[in-house]
């Protein structure tokens, strides 16, 4: 087993974080996925949407399937 020393410095700072190589690296590839900013419409029509399901005026997605008719 391999021993680590740590500096006490980082250790108190709460700087030091051990994370496997992997999961550190798909970190990284997060931080190139560019987050979705929505335009001013896109916040209207979810604050309508959410206001429908709340009132209870939506379907489930059974319920779409069947009136649009695509169920077998």
């Amino acid at each position: 087993m391999d021993t680590f020393t740590i500096p006490k410095e980082l250790a108190q700072k709460d700087d030091l974080v051990i994370v496997p190589r992997k999961e550190y690296e798909a970190l990284l590839e997060l931080r190139r996925i560019k987050e979705f900013i929505p335009t001013a419409a896109q916040r209207r029509a979810l604050v309508q949407a959410e206001r429908n399901f709340k009132r209870k005026k939506t379907l489930s997605y059974n319920e779409l399937v069947k009136r649009l008719g695509l169920a077998n």
